[in-house]
């Protein structure tokens, strides 16, 4: 059904208006969780000096890697609850001035014990980041844009190791700088920028679109009513959401995925190390796999939109991970054969992002949308991303490998295709919205 012009400011569509949101808040949280990644992954590339700097052997690295995960998962929801009380602009304020000072603090650990107790206070002051970007983003666009909103926001997981790779091996190299070893400068200069952010926050992102300076009094209420026209929401509460069975059924599939993912993510640079690479070349061959699954995830995301499914967007790039994994663990003597599969292990894991976190949007809103996304986070990415860097820790030390761990993720991903294909009934969208035609310019 076409808009009327009133609706909106005269020749300015819905699609315009969306797409003007889009424009000012995406680059914007992208940037923001960019840094977040920077900041919680840059120990993997830290680990190629500082492993042998503090004596660290591979569990240890593993266990206080994955120990970020477990503050992560326990303050997501409680987080989520806070930003809701607070609003986005505070609470987003206040955790990236912590965690950009604690990320920064990661320069001085000075052995297994306070390198565990900084990594588990990173998480939890991250823990509100994601959830609640994820959480905002359902006040601005309707269910069917939704996928591509979140996938284009988190572009930036791929896109922080392309950044951070590259930069890492020169930040190493500045060993002796000042009296400090390299992976230290590597924390302190990764670490300030959320600092800096948290002040340009206050400028860019408003509570939701009735505060934003941008929009006109139209535009405010052509998204409202675009908003209100989807079904209400299963869970009117915050807290009754949290006994929505569909929910801790995605929380278990999405375990493994951020088991792989974050498995791969922080023990990367070393698998990359073993292979002969420097810790100069390391960054950049570590970010060839993400320049792939930037194109992947956006192109992905946009194809679940545009065909209005979601069901199938989450089990084929998952299934592609586990087929990664599982040649990984197959051919380990050939380095060329285990990059392909971890790199289509990255490229499946991000590429179902979008599509995935669209499932419970799609009959979760307001509050109760807060406890859904930050309860199956706490499985996905809290759980998930501490078990998978743990079990490569493990059976790196216990085999002096990696394929037996690639071969157990790879089982984990395949219950995770189990689980949303036996759910698919219960968690599909069921939001009936009307197909939207672009109204014709006044101009026209």
């Amino acid at each position: 059904m076409a808009l009327s012009q009133s609706m909106a400011t005269p020749g300015l569509t819905e699609e315009q208006v969306f797409a003007k949101c889009e424009r000012r808040l995406i680059p914007f949280l992208g940037l923001l969780y960019l840094v977040s990644l920077v900041d919680r992954l840059n120990v993997g590339f830290a680990a190629l000096t500082m492993n042998a700097d503090l004596g660290f052997t591979p569990f240890v690295f593993g266990f206080g890697a994955g120990i970020f995960f477990i503050g992560y998962s326990l303050f997501q929801v409680p987080a989520n609850l806070m930003l809701v009380r607070f609003g986005a602009r505070r609470w987003v304020f206040a955790i990236l001035i912590v965690w950009g000072a604690i990320s920064t603090a990661c320069a001085f650990v000075q052995g297994p014990i306070s390198f565990y107790v900084l990594r588990f206070l990173l998480g939890v002051a991250e823990a509100g980041l994601f959830p609640g970007v994820v959480l905002y983003l359902t006040y601005w666009f309707p269910q069917e844009r939704r996928a591509r909103a979140i996938a284009s926001f988190m572009a930036a997981s791929p896109l922080a190791f392309i950044l951070v790779g590259p930069l890492s091996g020169p930040l190493l190299a500045m060993d002796g700088l000042a009296g400090l070893r390299g992976w230290q400068w590597l924390f302190i200069i990764e670490g300030l920028p959320a600092c800096f952010l948290a002040f340009a926050l206050l400028k860019l992102v408003p509570d939701g679109p009735e505060h934003a300076t941008w929009l006109n009094a139209d535009e405010k209420r052509l998204i409202a009513e675009r908003l209100a026209r989807e079904s209400t929401i299963d869970q009117p509460g915050f807290w009754p959401a949290l006994r929505d069975p569909r929910l801790y059924a995605l929380g278990i599939a999405y375990m493994a995925v951020g088991a792989g993912g974050y498995g791969m993510r922080l023990w990367l640079p070393q698998i990359v190390q073993s292979m002969g690479f420097s810790n100069l070349s390391n960054g950049f061959v570590v970010a060839l796999p993400y320049l792939l699954a930037v194109g992947a995830m956006i192109w992905w995301g946009h194809s679940s939109d545009r065909k209005g499914e979601r069901i199938w967007h989450v089990v084929l790039p998952v299934l592609l991970a586990a087929f990664g994994f599982a040649i990984g663990a197959a051919v380990p003597s050939s380095d060329i054969v285990v990059f392909v599969g971890i790199t289509l292990v990255i490229i499946g894991l991000d590429a179902v992002i979008g599509p995935f976190w669209s499932l419970p949007s799609s009959f979760l809103r307001g509050p109760a949308a807060a406890g859904g996304i930050a309860l199956i986070n706490t499985f996905g990415t809290g759980a998930g991303g501490f078990i998978g860097p743990s079990v490569i820790g493990y059976f790196r030390e216990t085999t002096g490998g990696y394929s037996t761990s690639m071969a157990v993720l790879a089982i984990g991903l395949l219950g995770t295709c189990a689980i949303v294909l036996a759910f698919s009934r219960a968690i599909a969208p069921r939001v009936a919205s009307e197909p939207t035609r672009s109204a014709p310019s006044s101009g026209a």
